[in-house]
């Protein structure tokens, strides 16, 4: 069975308490230290930090030639980014919110991401583009949308998802060393997560699921920011009577398939929760891997919890009811497990 990087494992007796942004402004700077050819490009990533202050400092210790701040073109800067790396450069290139990913299609989908194969293997694009997803922030439709399943749909680049400083800061060393394109997504309204990360050297592999949360009655697998969720809703259900094997897949391309899989097989029921849209996305590509080989070992169908299918609103009211919540959780695990 593949091996599994558990949160859990981590050094206690090294580790300290630090934020989501502090972890990955940690993992930026130690890559950059490592490896001179590691630069950071993008909007407001110098002085200002980018909007949400996540790279402040950085240009104090590499300066302005390696923490470079853009015109506001995200198409140029991804573009720049692209050449950069198939001339043996390492580029982290910030694009300040997720939304914005779409005026990078271009050079991320018929470039970077196509490269290696139509070079046969003689070029690569080891970049990494940093953005953010989630809603709840009052940011409206156009800056808070979750449009990682537009990315991992593609083959040829991978989709990273943390959802602890801890896995932020490994799952982003691993991301500027990998020689593929990586599409890095941050939840906005993370950054202030505390949790525990090891002061010494570590990366966490891609593709490698972790179960947050062991649990015997119902599988619920997450994404992001979404695995915070689920994990409270663990609690709720654990009132209940109810026992939640909690998963976080961390990395949508590559998938774990076999961690989802044998998690169904034991508990028997399986839920995913997901805050990109629900239609066509990320939770209907999760519950087809388990419905396709855990199908025999379940006994309901599995549930799927995603965002709703409308632009998100502005309205703080509206907006908070358009994406999954520990409740809807909990009552969709309650009704999956035959206790309502």
């Amino acid at each position: 069975m593949k091996a599994r990087a558990k949160q859990d494992a981590a050094p206690v007796a090294l580790s300290r308490e630090i934020t989501f942004a502090q972890a990955i402004n940690e993992a930026l700077a130690e890559e950059m230290r490592r490896d001179p050819r590691v630069f950071v490009i993008g909007e407001d990533v110098g002085e200002a930090g980018t909007p949400f202050k996540v790279l402040s400092g950085l240009i104090q210790e590499f300066g302005p030639e390696r923490v470079i701040d853009s015109p506001i073109s995200e198409a140029g800067i991804t573009g720049l980014g692209v050449g950069a790396a198939m001339t043996g450069m390492r580029p982290v290139v910030d694009i300040m919110f997720g939304d914005f990913l779409t005026l990078t299609m271009d050079q991320v989908v018929n470039q970077a991401a196509k490269i290696h194969y139509m070079s046969g293997g003689k070029l690569k694009v080891p970049m990494v583009v940093r953005t953010t997803l989630g809603a709840t922030r009052r940011s409206a439709a156009q800056h808070s949308q979750s449009l990682h399943a537009l990315f991992s749909h593609v083959p040829g680049l991978k989709v990273a998802l943390p959802s602890t400083p801890y896995d932020a800061k490994g799952l982003l060393k691993t991301a500027v060393r990998d020689d593929n394109p990586v599409i890095f997504f941050e939840d906005k309204m993370m950054y202030q997560l505390k949790g525990p990360v090891p002061e010494e050297e570590y990366t966490i592999p891609f593709g490698v699921a972790d179960i947050k949360r062991p649990g015997t009655d119902i599988t619920i697998v997450a994404t992001s920011s979404m695995v915070q969720v689920a994990l409270a809703a663990a609690e709720k259900l654990a009132g209940e009577r109810i026992s939640a094997e909690i998963i976080d897949v961390r990395t949508t391309a590559p998938l774990d398939k076999e961690t989802l899989i044998e998690s169904a097989k034991k508990t028997g029921r399986a839920m995913v929760v997901d805050e990109g849209y629900e239609r066509y996305g990320v939770t209907a590509e999760i519950a087809s891997v388990i419905a396709d080989s855990a199908f025999y070992y379940l006994d309901a169908p599995v549930k799927r919890i995603g965002a709703m299918h409308v632009p998100v609103p502005f309205s703080p009211a509206l907006e908070d009811l358009t994406v999954p919540t520990p409740e809807t959780v909990v009552e969709a695990a309650k009704t999956l497990c035959g206790r309502i």
